[in-house]
């Protein structure tokens, strides 16, 4: 085995294929800066095993069992700030990549992406970069350009009821209309409807777009929580 650097970058690996687990450990062990600590195969052992082991970074795949990784993007970061969070996923649609970045992963990375290039990227947001894949990084920037105006906090917590702020929450965290409908115990037609309500009442046309009024405007979704 390959001996470790002084200076190494502990990095927990979160996917649900072991084998994609595997085979990125394999690829690492070649390189004496990386140091893979431990591994997870769902949101809340993601969760627990980034508590345990205090990783420098968080190498995770975005859909996850039990919550998806942009819920373990959260947890992880609300209990250790410091901690880096790198996705590497098959997935580069604007809501995925949207959620991911407001959820304060500094890295969004699609799983075509060679070895070297990983690993590149891993020093580099380990060292406090933020590195997204071209695509990502286009999305991001041409919904942020069209957030649209600024509503005040106040009116946003006035606009929507409380179960249209508890689909909104879900929405910002990635969720399907699918996920969303078990989680509140209702229809895929009646998660639609909500939807559509804020749509209208935001002045919005797309999921994604929710994701950057959430980003801009938390405090006054959270209180849908309480």
């Amino acid at each position: 085995m390959t001996p470790r650097a002084p200076t190494t970058i502990r990095v927990l690996l979160v996917d649900d294929h072991e084998v994609v687990r595997l085979g990125l450990r394999a690829a690492f062990d070649r390189y004496a800066d990386l140091d893979v600590i431990g591994e997870a195969d769902s949101t809340d052992t993601a969760i627990v095993e980034a508590a345990r082991l205090a990783p420098d970074l968080v190498l995770m795949d975005l859909r996850l069992p039990a919550g998806g990784g942009v819920q373990a993007c959260r947890e992880i970061l609300a209990d250790a700030p410091h901690c880096k969070v790198l996705f590497l996923t098959s997935y580069s649609d604007r809501d995925s990549v949207l959620a991911a970045v407001f959820a304060g992963a500094k890295g969004y990375l699609l799983k075509e992406i060679g070895t070297d290039a990983l690993v590149q990227s891993i020093r580099a947001v380990a060292g406090g970069q933020t590195i997204l894949d071209v695509s990502a990084n286009d999305q991001v920037v041409a919904w942020m350009k069209a957030a649209g105006t600024e509503t005040s906090d106040e009116a946003l917590s006035h606009m929507l009821s409380q179960q249209e702020r508890r689909v909104v929450l879900l929405v910002a965290e990635g969720k399907t209309n699918k996920e969303i409908a078990q989680l509140l115990g209702l229809s895929p037609k009646t998660v639609r409807n909500y939807l559509s309500n804020v749509f209208d009442k935001l002045q919005l046309t797309r999921r994604a777009e929710i994701v950057v009024k959430f980003s801009q405007h938390a405090d006054a979704y959270d209180a849908g929580r309480r």
